[in-house]
């Protein structure tokens, strides 16, 4: 669900920025910039709690005021107050991050590629589905209530949110606390252990904010490159988005499994073999669209949890969500700018923007930045060597203890 609230507004941006009143359609992409702003400026201050208290109350409790804060959106008299409401929304999403990948992290030290990729098969399903939906939902309801059928499956989401998050925190209330609590001395040593440490860090975050701005750019642009420049309808629009996701149903898992032997060769190939997909995408036919975004879905989804498995690998278990969320932090929210700035710059094409050869650049641009980002691999790769004995724990399993 978490997942899902990051795409459900993309086929919607058109009917949202009429129904609104807003002088065009980057208003109803600065939405999605403002709630994912919202969603990664916590992400640190979450990642202390992640680390420091129990991590079910931070995602549970997240996904709840996460869908309080859609039921609200759909409820949005004027913009001002949409925008009050993804910002809500945005502080209930960033509880997750934090919380998920250090506990995932925790539970499975001797495969986390695989791990990850596993659990990215249910932030694809959310990817999947909820652009479909979203679309074709709007598109029942346009003729008897026109522009403002958006809200209504803004508001059924949020509603569901609400149920499974109350679900989770009762079914979860049994859970055992954490396999091993590290010592306080411990917990809160340095997350790095040097001065070079953290420039090689904060270098690596800093690149990878260039393949979020890419990958967050590919929904956007890609959403109003065909609507606009192809006639597609909101809910064709959805099934064309969902096509990403549908094949990050299996390459997460694949790839997240085969890292787990060369972590940075299989991920210097899904980042070459994206940026190489984004750039031939708006030279496509009509009808070599829909493959065009799978086979994108297929290799560029694959690269995050791959990413953070190597992330995780350079930390220990009591500090991985401090670290992650400060990750988060630099790079997705250097990267959310794309959702504005790609709305702008369709703007002002004017009457261009209903030809597909003027999207080229666009989408170059995407490519290089994805190119560019795997500098970030690099300054990984030599965090992993440089960090010292107080940084890096051995990987064991449970029961080797006794």
């Amino acid at each position: 669900m978490t997942h899902s609230f990051h795409v459900v507004l993309m086929p919607l941006y058109l009917p949202i920025h009429r129904d609104l009143g807003l002088p065009d359609v980057a208003g109803a992409t600065s939405l999605m910039s403002i709630q994912m702003l919202a969603y990664f400026l916590p992400s640190y201050g979450l990642g202390i709690l992640a680390d420091r208290y129990d991590r079910r109350h931070l995602l549970g409790g997240g996904l709840l005021i996460n869908g309080i804060g859609f039921v609200g959106l759909g409820l949005s008299p004027s913009f001002s107050w949409a925008v009050v409401s993804v910002i809500v929304a945005g502080l209930g999403g960033s509880c997750y991050h934090p919380a998920a990948t250090a506990l995932i992290a925790e539970r499975f030290p001797r495969e986390q590629g695989r791990a990850f990729g596993l659990v990215g098969v249910g932030a694809n399903v959310g990817f999947l589905c909820i652009p479909v939906y979203a679309g074709w939902r709007w598109d029942r309801t346009a003729a008897i209530r026109g522009d403002a059928g958006w809200r209504d499956p803004v508001i059924e989401l949020g509603f569901l949110a609400v149920l499974l998050a109350l679900g989770f925190l009762v079914g979860t209330r049994h859970w055992p606390r954490r396999e091993a609590e590290a010592p306080p001395r411990e917990r809160w040593a340095p997350i790095l252990s040097s001065g070079r440490n953290w420039v090689l860090f904060l270098a690596a975050a800093l690149a990878f904010s260039l393949r979020d701005f890419a990958g967050m750019g590919m929904g956007s642009l890609g959403t109003l490159f065909l609507q606009q420049a192809h006639g597609f309808t909101a809910a064709a629009t959805g099934v064309a988005l969902s096509a990403i996701f549908l094949a990050a149903i299996v390459s997460n898992p694949l790839f997240g499994k085969l890292s787990d032997r060369h972590r940075y060769g299989w991920i210097l190939v899904v980042m070459t073999l994206a940026g190489f997909c984004v750039l031939g995408f708006p030279w496509l036919p009509r009808w070599g669209l829909l493959p065009g975004l799978m086979t994108y879905g297929f290799f560029f989804m694959a690269c995050y949890p791959m990413i953070e498995a190597a992330l995780m690998d350079s930390v220990p278990s009591a500090s991985r969500g401090r670290l992650f969320g400060l990750f988060i932090l630099i790079s997705g929210m250097l990267g959310n700018f794309s959702h504005w700035g790609i709305g702008k710059w369709v703007a002002e094409m004017g009457p261009l923007a209903a030809e597909p050869a003027s999207y080229r650049v666009g989408f170059g641009a995407l490519a290089i930045l994805i190119w560019l980002s795997m500098i970030g691999l690099l300054c990984l790769q030599m965090l992993g060597c440089r960090s010292t004995g107080a940084l890096r724990e051995p990987v064991r399993a449970p029961g080797d203890d006794v």
